[in-house]
């Protein structure tokens, strides 16, 4: 049987913002980088940088937090940064803005759907899990196409990277998050041309700290 080209992805969850730190959904809202998060994003580039990681092309989500997480990793790396739209965080409907303490209370109906991961519920106006997972799966998949046998590196958001985390392992959407997505993390995966195995993930020891991981 010939060998398969591999095609190695790194895959970066943004630094932290205070909505993260608040614990509120931001979705598709642009909230940007805090002090934390700033600093993590160098964190992240010198580490990368020090470890002489070589890739071939670097994307990043177009919202303010992933891209400005993606720069000082591009000019590490020494490529630019290609934004795609296709993995941007889900949108999250009337929930976004949401507290996760006490969107029981203020968004009790789109709480209730959010909380039992209904896959084809929008949350009123928003994007159900089962579209978000077919956005992002189909991502993913086209990028190790165009990519074959190369080594990408792409920095989103916890939501999407959960995604991946599911195609990559099996996990159904219905079922609750199994893994942790901290802030700033490195999460390696690779593809052989017929499907896709996890090779390393939340790797947070560049960071020296607890990142956060829920939001």
């Amino acid at each position: 049987m010939p060998n398969r080209a591999l095609t190695r992805f790194c895959l970066v969850r943004h630094g932290e913002t205070d909505w993260n730190a608040e614990r509120r959904l931001q979705g598709q809202l642009d909230i940007p980088l805090n002090a934390q998060g700033q600093h993590q994003a160098r964190q992240l580039a010198d580490t990368v940088a020090a470890a002489g990681h070589r890739f071939d092309a670097l994307y990043s989500s177009p919202l303010s937090r992933a891209y400005d997480t993606a720069v000082p990793l591009a000019h590490a790396v020494g490529l630019g940064v290609t934004t795609l739209p296709t993995l941007m965080e889900r949108h999250f409907g009337a929930m976004q803005g949401a507290r996760l303490d006490d969107a029981a209370q203020t968004h009790p109906q789109a709480w209730a759907a959010y909380a039992e991961r209904s896959l084809h519920h929008d949350l009123y106006g928003g994007e159900s899990i089962q579209a978000f997972a077919d956005r992002i799966h189909a991502a993913v998949n086209q990028l190790a196409r165009q990519h074959c046998g190369q080594r990408i590196l792409l920095v989103a958001h916890g939501g999407v990277l959960d995604m991946i985390y599911r195609l990559a392992s099996g996990q159904p959407l219905q079922g609750q998050r199994m893994i942790v997505v901290p802030n700033a993390s490195l999460n390696w995966l690779s593809h052989d041309g017929q499907g896709w195995q996890v090779d390393l993930w939340a790797d947070t020891r560049h960071l020296g700290e607890t990142a956060l991981d829920e939001i």
